[in-house]
């Protein structure tokens, strides 16, 4: 049973609604489809990234809990590019300091790595 076909949406936790907007607006290029005083909701092909503030999180995973901002990350997201090293340039351009990167990786692809405002980690690729 396949019924597992597309990733539908990822929640990320987020300390400030304006500055974390302004970083996904930038960086990315997109504009909010849905937003209201505690989230904005990015679209990324078929999937949608929501940006919730961290305070109304527990009403979403309870009795899970929120990991602390400073636990270190425990994933990260890759997006498919065309050409890194030109996201590189318009990324520094813009002030956004990478993690690492432009560098070619062993398993054949090109990659930057970059934190949004929250620690949230967002790799760029490209095939080689």
């Amino acid at each position: 049973m396949d019924f597992a076909q597309n990733l539908f949406a990822v929640t990320l936790f987020i300390r400030n609604k304006e500055v974390s907007k302004s970083f996904y607006l930038q960086v990315f290029d997109k504009f909010p489809i849905f937003e209201d005083e505690n989230s904005a909701v990015f679209k990324f092909g078929d999937t949608m990234i929501n940006l919730l503030l961290i305070g109304e999180a527990p009403s979403l995973i309870n009795p899970a809990r929120v990991a602390a901002p400073d636990s270190g990350s425990s994933f990260q997201f890759t997006i498919q590019v065309p050409n890194v090293d030109e996201h590189a340039d318009r990324l520094t351009s813009l002030g956004v300091d990478l993690v690492n990167g432009p560098m070619n990786r062993p398993w054949g692809i090109r990659t930057l790595l970059l934190a949004d405002p929250d620690g949230h980690l967002w790799e760029f690729a490209q095939d080689l």
